[in-house]
């Protein structure tokens, strides 16, 4: 496992559903091709698997 992981919002969630959309906002995802660096952990990764389909992800 990597220490961080870069996540890039590529599709919009507006089209989503609500929760989806607050686990958007809860990795820090404002706009689109907007990008964050979080902490490699199950948590985090958890978040991530939700929203996989708004998502890209790379590990630093």
């Amino acid at each position: 496992m990597a220490d961080k992981l870069k996540i890039t919002l590529v599709k919009s969630p507006i089209g989503a559903i609500p929760k989806q959309r607050a686990t958007v906002a809860a990795l820090g995802l404002k706009k689109v091709n907007k990008t964050v660096e979080m902490p490699d952990n199950d948590a985090v990764r958890g978040m991530i698997w939700h929203v996989r389909h708004l998502v890209k992800v790379e590990e630093i």
